[in-house]
């Protein structure tokens, strides 16, 4: 066994797997733990996902979303403990695995389209239902 499947194979009891399936595209609530003091709250950031880099128990993701006309970025460890839990909102049809040109889009333009077609045989592709 070489050095890189060693080194796969310790950080595989670190990965999370309770997340569902969400791709570069879709809107998602991702619910982050914050801790002040001796106080522990949950904060949710709602926007859409526009990278996910690395892999294994190295990968980012960055979410973006507009407050009062300003784009806010965050980044976060996919498999970060301050991470509460990921919701899938909306699912984009989104045809690059980097979306940084929506970072120049204003208005209408900004939105992605609705994903829908031939979704149905795939697993864990539920979106919340209000």
């Amino acid at each position: 066994m070489g050095t890189q499947q060693i080194i796969e194979s310790i950080n595989q009891d670190a990965l999370r797997t309770d997340h569902p399936r969400f791709d570069v595209g879709d809107t998602l609530n991702v619910h982050v733990r914050i801790v002040e003091g001796e106080k522990e709250r949950t904060q949710v950031f709602q926007g859409v996902l526009i990278s996910r880099k690395g892999r294994g128990i190295n990968e980012m993701m960055t979410a973006r979303r507009i407050v009062d006309e300003v784009g806010v970025e965050r980044t976060w460890p996919v498999n970060s403990p301050s991470i509460a839990k990921i919701e899938v909102v909306r699912r984009g049809d989104a045809r690059r695995a980097k979306l940084y040109y929506l970072r120049d889009r204003v208005g209408k333009s900004r939105r992605l389209r609705d994903r829908r077609r031939g979704m149905k045989h795939v697993e864990g592709q539920a979106t919340i239902q209000r």
